[in-house]
C-alpha cells in the first residue's frame, strides 16, 4: 500500500495489519502495560524535538506518539472495549463541554477565566465534591515537580496560597534553615522529610513566577553538562586527566565555561 501521502485511516489500517493474524510477531505480543514505557519514551522525544526547535524532527516525533495512542486503542478494540473512534469521541465531548463560551451561552473573555471555568466543570465532571479530591485527583505518576506542582496551583484556586513573592521567598529561607538544623541530626528520615520541604517551596516560587520546574531544572542540567564538557575538554588540551587535577583548578576552569559557553 505504498502512497506518496497517508493519511489517519492509514494509519488505522497499518496498525490493523501488524497486529492481525498475520502480523508482526514483536507487534502481534504487545500489551498495553508491556507498551507504558514506549509512550514515556516518546513523549519525552517530542518535547527534545521541540526544544531543538527542528521543525521535520518534531513532526517525525509527533508521528510516534500518535502511533502509541493508535496502538493502543487497537488492543482495546480487540480486548472489546474502545476503539479509536471512541478516543476521538471522547475528547471531541470533553472539548466542547469545558469550551461553553465557545460552544454555549457562558463567557470567558481571558485565558485565566477559561481556565477557572474549565477547572469548575472538570470537578463537577469528576464529582469531586471537596477540593482535597481536586489535589487527590492529580496523577501519581507524574514527575515530582511537575505533581508538585500542579497540586499547589489547585490549592490556591480556593485561596490556600501566599500574598506575594517576598512570603515565598522568606519560607525558602525557613525551610532551608530546617534543613540545615535538621542534617546536624544524622536522622536520615528528618533529612529527607525537610529536604522534601525546601524544594516543595522552590516549586513554590517556580509558581509564582510562572516558570515550570521541570523544565528549569532540565535547562540547567544541561547546561551543567555542557560545563562540565569544557572542563574536560580543557584538561585534555592540557594534557591532564580530570581525575589528576584539583577541585580548585577545576573550579576556575568552570568559571571560564561560565563566560567563555552561551547560557542556552
Amino acid at each position: 500500500m505504498t502512497k506518496d501521502k497517508y493519511d489517519f485511516n492509514d494509519l488505522l489500517e497499518v496498525m490493523k495489519r501488524l497486529r492481525c493474524e498475520n502480523g508482526c510477531p514483536w507487534d502481534k505480543k504487545q500489551t498495553h502495560e508491556s507498551l507504558r514505557i514506549y509512550l514515556i519514551e516518546e513523549t519525552y522525544e517530542v518535547l527534545e524535538a521541540l526544544d531543538a526547535g527542528d521543525t521535520d524532527k518534531f513532526c517525525n516525533e509527533l508521528g510516534d506518539l500518535l502511533l502509541q495512542i493508535v496502538f493502543h486503542a487497537q488492543i482495546a478494540d480487540e480486548n472489546g472495549k474502545f476503539d479509536i473512534n471512541d478516543v476521538t469521541s471522547e475528547i471531541c465531548s470533553k472539548l466542547i463541554s469545558r469550551h461553553p463560551h465557545i460552544f454555549g451561552d457562558a463567557s470567558a473573555d481571558t485565558a485565566d477565566q477559561v481556565v477557572e471555568n474549565w477547572e469548575a466543570i472538570k470537578k463537577k465532571e469528576k464529582k469531586l465534591d471537596s477540593q482535597t479530591g481536586v489535589l487527590k485527583d492529580v496523577p501519581n505518576n507524574l514527575p515530582a515537580l511537575m505533581r508538585s506542582y500542579k497540586v499547589q496551583q489547585k490549592a490556591a484556586q480556593v485561596g490556600f496560597d501566599w500574598d506575594n513573592t517576598d512570603d515565598v521567598f522568606r519560607k525558602i529561607d525557613e525551610e532551608v534553615e530546617e534543613l540545615r538544623e535538621v542534617y546536624k541530626s544524622q536522622d536520615i528520615e528528618r533529612i529527607s522529610d525537610e529536604l522534601g520541604d525546601a524544594i516543595f517551596a522552590i516549586v513554590n516560587l517556580s509558581r509564582f513566577l510562572k516558570i515550570q520546574p521541570e523544565l528549569a531544572l532540565t535547562g540547567t542540567t544541561e547546561k551543567f553538562i555542557r560545563r562540565f564538557e569544557y572542563i574536560e575538554q580543557q584538561s585534555m588540551k592540557a594534557g591532564r586527566k580530570l581525575e589528576d587535577m584539583s577541585l580548585a583548578e577545576m573550579d576556575e576552569l568552570w568559571n571560564e565555561a561560565k563566560v567563555e559557553l552561551p547560557r542556552k
